[in-house]
């Protein structure tokens, strides 16, 4: 009987430290989830500022500036994309130890 109370009381002890690693997650889960919304936040305001200061440049340039533009914007697009891993290549490469 003594070790059937012992086991009840052991199996309570891990039922409170689970309950309070589970709060504690959560807590951290719901702190770090603000600080993301922040920074969306942020960057869509930002997105904002830009795509306005973008349409005031575009109505400020002619035709050829903006021809130019897309030029220059369609050399860099090719030569800063990355080309796909080979085949069987490693999605993530390990690093080392």
């Amino acid at each position: 009987s003594a070790s059937g109370a012992s086991v009840v009381a052991i199996d309570n002890k891990i039922a409170q430290a689970m309950d309070l690693v589970k709060s504690h997650l959560m807590y951290a889960v719901r702190e770090e989830v603000e600080v993301l919304k922040e920074h969306i936040k942020e960057l869509y305001e930002r997105n904002s500022v830009l795509e306005r200061e973008n349409a005031v440049l575009k109505s400020l340039a002619n035709s050829e500036q903006l021809g130019k533009l897309s030029n220059q914007l369609n050399t860099q697009r090719l030569s800063t994309t990355p080309s796909p891993p080979a085949w069987g290549e490693a999605e993530h490469p390990r690093v080392a130890a």
